[in-house]
């Protein structure tokens, strides 16, 4: 509106005026180093459109949350020697949800309206959306066990981004998962997107569902993707101390790490919303093949450039109630057999053993590995240089 466009600039116009008064004390006192490279002509050339961020590749942080940074490796990526010498680090994320997205009948004030065969659809307020409901259903209670029997035939492994709302109302599905061998990551205790909730209940909900991975699988989570996050919430997934990585990012193909929560790195690993069969519920996959199609094209494009010397990773989304359609888990088991005939260029992998990888060999200099994380990952000794007790 216009009332906000004038409160926009006004406020730019004070931000100017301050930075002027700055630079004006700082000539004064013989102290120019600290007014910022072309900073002073910014406020005279643009007075309308100057902001303190202009020209920054890493800009953000302290109170406005995460840091944002445009550059990362650049044309300088690591070159990590994957096991057996593998090309392309491959790992098959299942998204367990279903029993924990948005109902009435868990307390919630509205219906689920995403990632179904309902294109569109909107949330009803105050009231329960029966054909959501049961295309939710279909997913716990068809589709895990299809896509748990294609992984088991191909003996890969997985890693499941698993609600905890969602595991505690199927155990049997957990025990499986356990059984099968997979990583089990958090994926937030409810399936909510978590923009606008209290910091006090999403870290309540972080450490509830860290339970219930103890209770029901028998060990902690170490990865955590809340999925829906905001801008706050790695913070808080560091506070809670026991995660080796989370993977709320898309912003590169491979690990990277950031120092800016407390005294330890911290290790994210992107995730992807491309290679991923939510297109399928956006009218962008039509039907198994064209999913294959794309990730055959991806993972071939990979290895490629693994093979001129810039090993990459990639990732797969998958969901129970999508892929788990027998249509669509057709060109997924496509897919899979695509990549084990690679051989060892392409290596299967859970998410923590990538974790784990990475821990070892790309550990940030300067920073010694803490004795709970190298006991946590099975690292023998401390500092940047560190030795696995057994390969990965």
């Amino acid at each position: 509106s216009h009332h906000s466009e004038q409160s926009n600039v006004s406020g730019r116009i004070f931000y100017i005026d301050i930075l002027a008064e700055i630079v004006r004390w700082a000539k004064c006192n013989g102290d120019t180093s600290r007014i910022p490279t072309g900073e002073a002509d910014m406020t005279t050339k643009y007075p309308l459109s100057a902001h303190p961020n202009d020209g920054k590749s890493v800009y953000g942080g302290g109170s406005t949350g995460n840091t944002r940074d445009v550059v990362g490796y650049g044309s300088s990526p690591p070159k990590p020697l994957w096991p057996n010498g593998a090309k392309v680090a491959l790992n098959l994320v299942l998204n367990y949800e279903e029993g924990g997205e948005n109902c009435l009948l868990h307390g919630d004030n509205e219906s689920e309206k995403l990632l179904s065969e309902i294109a569109g659809a909107a949330a009803y307020p105050d009231q329960r959306h029966a054909n959501l409901e049961s295309l939710y259903d279909y997913g716990s209670r068809a589709g895990f066990w299809r896509l748990h029997d294609l992984f088991q035939r191909k003996q890969v492994p997985c890693t499941v981004y698993a609600v905890g709302m969602a595991l505690e109302r199927n155990r049997a599905a957990a025990k499986a998962m356990v059984q099968a061998g997979w990583e089990v990551a958090s994926h937030g205790y409810r399936w909510w997107d978590y923009q606008n909730v209290s910091p006090d209940v999403e870290r309540e909900h972080i450490a509830r569902t860290v339970q219930i991975h103890k209770d029901l699988l028998g060990c902690r989570p170490v990865g955590m993707y809340q999925g829906k996050p905001n801008v706050h919430t790695r913070q808080l997934v560091v506070e809670e101390g026991g995660f080796l990585y989370d993977s709320d990012a898309y912003d590169d193909d491979l690990p990277h790490w950031t120092t800016e929560y407390g005294n330890r790195p911290h290790l994210i690993i992107p995730y992807t919303l491309s290679e991923n069969d939510m297109r399928f519920a956006i009218n962008g996959f039509s039907h198994g093949g064209e999913f294959a199609t794309y990730l055959k094209d991806y993972l071939r494009y990979l290895v490629d450039e693994g093979r001129r010397g810039a090993p990459k990773m990639m990732t797969v989304g998958l969901h129970c109630r999508l892929v788990g359609r027998p249509g669509r888990a057709a060109g997924l088991e496509d897919f899979i057999d695509f990549a084990k005939s690679f051989g060892d260029d392409v290596w299967i992998c859970r998410r923590d053993e990538i974790a784990k990888f990475w821990y070892q060999n790309h550990y940030p200099e300067g920073y010694s590995v803490p004795p709970d994380v190298a006991a946590q990952i099975g690292l023998v000794g401390g500092g940047s240089t560190v030795h696995m007790r057994s390969a990965l």
